[in-house]
């Protein structure tokens, strides 16, 4: 996670107008060979196309005010990172930062429900409810929340237990998994922020610190 974090980071900085998100997907790849790792998968969205959650079948060129989303893993001992990360390429608009900020409520609140005996639909249930009651959905409806709120992680991307509604499963300590309500809203951009979260002992903890604001990505909160 942490190697991932770094490349996230160094990549946000490389960007410029005219870039493509082939260019940029290459750059992942050669982040993570700098640490010694290799690339599991590389995904960039710029504009538009962020609000497919599966990314669209063509390259896209960075533009002045473009909403970007990056999502990257590595794999070390068998076990994989998963970071998605989403911001603008220049100064965002008022739509953007409260699209954005909704994302982060949703994110935060869906890491709130993530307590030990509660279902893991619980966490997709708090995330969604953010989401619906800033107008959004109904339920899988777009504009909103289209898929599942998180997925299992280790030593498969996607694996049990999913955070989704059905889910009864218990959260138990060991239990690794994404939490990642994106914001979908086509013709104009998504947003997605993914972290890894794990149930210890006590609770949920993150693997990696939420984004801080859409103007600081990658700052931490005090």
């Amino acid at each position: 996670m942490d190697v991932t974090m770094a490349v996230h980071k160094a990549a946000a900085r490389t960007l410029r107008i005219g870039m493509t998100t082939t260019e940029l997907v290459d750059f992942l790849d050669r982040g993570h060979r700098k640490f010694g790792l290799s690339l599991t998968f590389g995904a960039a969205q710029f504009g538009e196309a962020t609000a497919y959650p599966h990314g669209v079948p063509y390259p896209q060129t960075l533009a002045e005010g473009d909403m970007v989303l990056v999502d990257t893993g590595t794999k070390v001992g068998g076990y994989h990172s998963d970071i998605t990360r989403t911001y603008v390429f220049g100064e965002p608009t008022e739509r953007q930062r409260e699209i954005w900020d909704l994302e982060k409520r949703a994110q935060l609140a869906g890491f709130a429900a993530a307590m030990l005996g509660a279902p893991c639909e619980a966490v997709d249930q708090a995330a969604r409810g953010v989401i619906e009651a800033a107008g959004f959905g109904p339920g899988y409806k777009v504009p909103g929340l289209p898929h599942r709120t998180g997925h299992g992680l280790g030593l498969a991307i996607h694996e049990e237990p999913f955070m989704v509604k059905g889910s009864r499963t218990p959260l138990a300590p060991g239990m690794c998994f994404s939490v990642e309500p994106m914001m979908c809203i086509y013709g104009e951009f998504g947003v997605r922020l993914e972290d890894i979260a794990y149930m210890a002992e006590d609770g949920a903890r993150w693997f990696t610190q939420p984004a801080y604001s859409v103007d600081d990505p990658f700052g931490y909160e005090a």
